[in-house]
């Protein structure tokens, strides 16, 4: 999930106490573009748009492939950009960290009506084809073997719906990855509170009469009930209660935070990337994986809570997979912790050796 800046901030708290960041290094921007592009609903849109980022360089090896590549897919309403932060680049991409972008070919996609790739928003607004999670991950395939000649990846990395867009690549495209790291999903139909709060976003939107069918004119009231309902979703209570423990407080940090929030929004982008996760559910296949997967949440995910224990069942069909969940402490930020690689680059160190040939 995308939360405004000034919030991730104090979710995070970017201290040195917490997280050993360095000054990220400077990504590299691209786009592709794919003509007639057809969607899974056998609607086409005459030319798609795909933006990415990029840290490092194409490894060549003697077969001519590139061999150093990793691909990593961000949360929903979320772009390339949410990876390119001190939390993130500057603790895994820097010299000498786990994905030293000296030594490997980074690639950063903006997903299908996300970031600057194409979306709702550039103009055919409710016309604009109603994309699905398949259709994002065909579009990252395109984008590596047409765009940019990768033809398979030492490392898929996936957070929130890039956690679940990793489940469906490696069902997809079995042989494309050396190994992946979902984090922050369940690899089973969105269902229950899930789902509940999916539908109570796009039913926020969907019924408010400024919404238009699509046409507003300005934004509609019902974004406000949208940024609520985010807020609750990919927050930690933990850190909430300790950074606003009393009612004034509370309150005067929700009367900033909403503002700023929908001031970023747009209800048909939004309303189309939550509607993408319509007929999401990997778990039929999990037994066909063969690659080492390590999946992981945490504790403090209102998302995908532990009690669920479904995370602990579905991962014992995968053949090389490995579940973690990381318990709730001061540096977990709820579902927002899959964004904070300090706390879990353990495990991504683990299946990095593990899967190395």
């Amino acid at each position: 999930m995308k939360l405004s800046r000034r919030f991730i901030a104090l979710l995070v708290l970017a201290s040195t106490a917490v997280v050993r960041a360095e000054e990220p290094p400077k990504p590299t921007e691209g786009e592709y573009r794919v003509a007639d592009f057809h969607f899974r609903s056998g609607a086409t849109l005459p030319e798609l748009r795909l933006h990415y980022l990029t840290y490092g360089r194409p490894a060549i090896d003697a077969r001519g492939h590139i061999s150093n590549a990793v691909m990593i897919l961000h949360g929903t309403t979320g772009s390339s950009r949410q990876f390119i932060t001190p939390q993130f680049a500057g603790v895994l991409f820097g010299p000498g960290q786990l994905l030293d972008a000296s030594r490997y070919y980074i690639i950063l996609p903006d997903g299908i009506g996300h970031g600057s790739s194409s979306k709702p928003s550039d103009g055919l607004r409710a016309r604009f084809p109603h994309y699905e999670y398949d259709d994002m991950v065909e579009a990252q395939h395109l984008l590596l073997t047409q765009g940019l000649k990768v033809d398979h990846l030492r490392l898929l990395l996936g957070t929130s719906m890039g956690c679940m867009h990793s489940w469906i690549w490696l069902e997809t495209y079995p042989d494309f990855s050396d190994a992946a790291m979902p984090l922050a999903c369940l690899p089973v139909e969105i269902a229950g509170r899930n789902r509940m709060m999916r539908k109570m976003i796009m039913d926020a939107i969907r019924s408010d009469p400024g919404w238009r069918n699509g046409d507003y004119q300005v934004p509609p009231a019902g974004l406000k009930t949208v940024a609520e309902i985010l807020l609750i979703m990919a927050s930690s209570s933990l850190e909430l209660q300790k950074n606003y423990p009393t009612r004034a407080q509370a309150d005067s940090f929700l009367d900033q935070f909403l503002p700023t929030r929908t001031a970023g929004m747009d209800a048909n982008d939004i309303l189309y990337a939550f509607d993408a996760s319509r007929n999401y559910d990997p778990a039929k296949k999990l037994d066909q994986i063969g690659v080492p997967v390590m999946f992981v949440n945490s504790a403090d995910d209102l998302i995908n809570p532990p009690e669920l224990g479904i995370a602990e069942r579905e991962i014992q069909k995968v053949k090389q997979g490995r579940f973690v969940l990381l318990p709730i402490t001061d540096e977990t930020r709820g579902h927002g912790t899959h964004s904070l690689p300090a706390i879990w680059k353990q495990y991504l160190a683990d299946l990095l050796r593990v899967s190395q040939h």
